[in-house]
């Protein structure tokens, strides 16, 4: 295997539209026979980040399909963090090992990936407060990545390496959606708008892909797969998660944003299509190249919508802020709501074309709705939302 302020009088969710496909998402599925992985259960099969919110999804796909699973971590013997997995492999017809990896340091994957076929690389740090952002978000994600696809070019038995990058790495403001050909993010494009002091996080995402396929070139051994995920939501498998897409969620279901939202619109995705996609990613024998991976286009009304249609009760924004208030006052309440991301962000339309990963990789996508009722739920089950 080669491989002025709007305001609604019921907050009611409207689909705001599903993502771009050619000729649509639904069409493209019924027009040929869906790629099938091919699983090689001979080989171990390494996952990078084994505690992640997405890795977990991923891990848990590899498990069913009776895959032996090399998962890394920072602390083997932290039997908290790793209750989930340990519950996943006894479930399942798969097992899991674990090896203790740090990102940056040298030859750490060498030991896990010894044997492995596939290598799944999804460590990343996903955040957007951070203090230094070269050390915090540019530095493990690129050098994470260098560290990985080193100890794969020392290890003969690699022949895919699947690299979890970011719509990010495509585009760092909505207004580039405009500037992409015909109004529409493809694989082709590249997000060349962030830097380490505007969009940091998705100038780390950026750098890390940039640095993943000069590493690919340089070789003629293993062939490299990205997956290009928009906004990841839905529930994790450990009771707590760390990630960006919680602390959003959780803001809008605790009331911080009940006087309004800002039109910023970008596109959404379920956590298990992005596992899906990956496990695809790894398996499916002609998967190839860039990915996008993304169910709609939504704005932060929308989510708010969707989350009161499932809970009434807690006080999401029902109000689209105006530009110039947001503007105005949007620099004091937060420091990445500057000057420079409002007039790039708000008020600009988000597409992207999702068809490539439909064609090639057999993605199907779940409704985004679901995914948020079940974040919501998940938090309040652990106490982080009020009222529930």
């Amino acid at each position: 295997m080669h491989w002025g302020m709007r305001r609604h009088s019921r907050l009611t969710f409207m689909p705001k539209r599903a993502a771009i496909a050619s000729p649509n998402p639904v069409n493209c599925q019924k027009a040929h026979i869906m790629p099938t992985p091919l699983f090689d259960t001979e080989n171990p099969v390494l996952v990078t980040g084994a505690t992640g919110y997405v890795a977990g999804w991923v891990i848990k796909g590899l498990l069913d399909a009776g895959l032996t699973v090399h998962a890394t971590v920072r602390d083997p013997g932290d039997s908290a963090k790793l209750a989930h997995l340990e519950k996943m492999a006894t479930d399942s017809p798969g097992t899991i090992r674990y090896f203790k990896a740090d990102l940056l340091q040298s030859g750490a994957f060498d030991d896990a990936m010894a044997g492995c076929r596939v290598v799944l690389h999804t460590a990343s740090p996903f955040t957007t407060s951070v203090a230094d952002p070269q050390r915090d978000l540019v530095d493990p994600a690129v050098g994470g990545t260098r560290n990985v696809l080193a100890s794969a070019n020392r290890t003969d038995s690699v022949g895919r390496v699947v690299v979890t990058s970011s719509c990010a790495a495509i585009y760092g403001d909505s207004a580039d959606c405009g500037a992409a050909p015909g109004g529409v993010l493809t694989e082709e494009v590249w997000n060349t708008s962030a830097s380490l002091t505007h969009n940091p996080y998705s100038y780390s995402k950026t750098m890390a892909e940039r640095a993943a396929w000069e590493m690919a070139e340089e070789q003629d051994r293993w062939q490299l797969v990205t997956v290009n995920p928009s906004l990841v939501l839905g529930p994790g498998l450990a009771r707590t998660q760390t990630s960006e897409s919680f602390n959003i969620i959780r803001q809008m279901a605790n009331g911080l944003m009940r006087t309004g939202a800002p039109n910023i619109e970008f596109g959404t995705v379920d956590v298990r299509d992005v596992a899906d996609a990956h496990v695809r990613a790894a398996y499916v024998p002609d998967a190839q190249g860039r990915n996008i991976v993304n169910a709609e286009t939504n704005a932060l009304l929308d989510l708010a919508a969707m989350i009161n249609d499932a809970y009434p009760a807690l006080r999401v924004p029902h109000n689209t802020l105006p530009k110039w208030m947001v503007w105005m006052v949007g620099p004091f309440l937060s420091r990445d709501l500057s000057r420079r991301f409002i007039e790039r962000n708000v008020d600009h339309d988000w597409r992207a074309d999702n068809s490539k990963g439909i064609r090639e990789l057999g993605i199907s996508y779940r409704p985004i709705k679901t995914a948020v009722a079940e974040m919501v739920s998940q938090m309040g089950e652990s106490g982080q939302i009020r009222g529930l």
